[in-house]
């Protein structure tokens, strides 16, 4: 079994802001392979399906960011996942907006949903899917980054992201198909552009 998490707020007021495109991408992955919808589980939103042939579970805690580890954890000793399935899709303000980045194991970074999944699981171990949303302009006062994660993106970013967000999906799926290491060969870096 595979664990596929992404990251985000619950609640309307969180739609479409930067914080919330693990959730995007896991919606793209739904449209994609499962049947159904979600249903509440694990204090998240949950859904099982296949993908290359492999059971999955796309799961979006709904806890709040900094609660995604609760979830995740629950869902990973209810079936019995090693931190080694379980792929964690997420916002970084570290890389320019849509770049892509895929890593294995490593610290929060200053993530409050990945502090918390660290906390949980007890192993920095898990694989990520980073997604650039770029940091807010030059000039910016201290704070600006949380004000920056939760706002949505602008007129001109939209169609970017949203390419950005089919990579994201076509990476988790190389992951489950071929291994962390070819889908890192062929993602790490990519930019929709």
């Amino acid at each position: 079994m595979w664990i596929i998490a992404g990251l985000g707020n619950p609640g309307r007021r969180y739609e479409k802001t930067r914080h919330n495109v693990g959730f995007e991408v896991l919606d793209e992955l739904c449209r994609r392979h499962m049947q159904g919808s979600y249903r509440t589980k694990f204090g998240g939103e949950a859904i099982n399906g296949r993908m290359s042939g492999k059971s999955v579970l796309l799961l979006k805690p709904m806890e709040f960011m900094n609660k995604s580890g609760f979830a995740i954890q629950r869902a990973a000793q209810f079936h019995n996942t090693p931190v080694e399935n379980i792929i964690v899709i997420h916002d970084e303000l570290d890389l320019p907006p849509a770049r892509l980045k895929l890593k294995s194991g490593g610290g929060h970074g200053g993530n409050n949903g990945l502090r918390s999944i660290i906390e949980q699981l007890g192993s920095r171990d898990f694989l990520r899917i980073r997604l650039g949303i770029g940091k807010p302009g030059a000039g910016k006062e201290d704070g600006a980054g949380a004000e920056h994660v939760l706002s949505p993106f602008g007129p001109h970013e939209i169609s970017e992201m949203q390419d950005a967000i089919n990579n994201a999906a076509d990476a988790a799926e190389a992951i489950v198909a071929s291994g962390m290491t070819a889908a890192m060969n062929d993602f790490n870096g990519v930019n929709p552009n």
